[in-house]
């Protein structure tokens, strides 16, 4: 019986499995979004949330909870300084977690998590569109090259 046994395993022992997961959610908090398994974004999302949820609170303790469990001294400060800001009137619900396909190597099946109103999408998409049109106004480039040079005739015919 698993009675009072939270999370799951992931098929690691205990120091393994809390080292993934720090791991895991300072990367989110740094990046804002991260693409792994759909277990182990399952078991890192309710960590993220409380990481938030510390972070709109302010205190020094909460502070000092956070920068014991995340990793690096600049994810606590961005956690902190922006990501509070940014969540500071929405109760809950902070990440989103969306299935992408499954990994080529072993078909494990992949999940990007990824915070809710990140501008990391739109900079993607943003930077996805602007090399389209760079690559649209190349290819109108040369296609008006062609068509503007003047056409020589081949080796066996007359020029009149």
């Amino acid at each position: 019986m698993r009675h009072r046994n939270y999370g799951k395993k992931l098929s690691r022992n205990t120091e393994h499995r809390r080292a993934l997961l720090r791991n895991l959610v300072t990367s989110l908090i740094q990046r804002e979004r991260i693409q792994t398994t759909v277990a182990k974004a399952k078991a890192a999302r309710p960590l993220a949330e409380w990481m938030i949820t510390l972070a709109k609170r302010g205190d020094l303790a909460s502070r000092r909870q956070a920068a014991g469990y995340l990793l690096d001294p600049t994810a606590v400060k961005f956690l902190f300084e922006e990501l509070s800001k940014r969540y500071a009137s929405r109760t809950g619900g902070y990440t989103r977690l969306v299935h992408a396909g499954w990994r080529r190597g072993d078909g494990a099946d992949l999940a990007v998590l990824e915070l809710v109103g990140t501008e990391a999408l739109q900079r993607l998409a943003a930077k996805r569109a602007k090399k389209a049109e760079a690559q649209r106004k190349a290819a109108e480039e040369a296609k008006a090259k062609e068509e503007t040079a003047p056409t020589e005739p081949a080796e066996g015919e007359d020029k009149k």
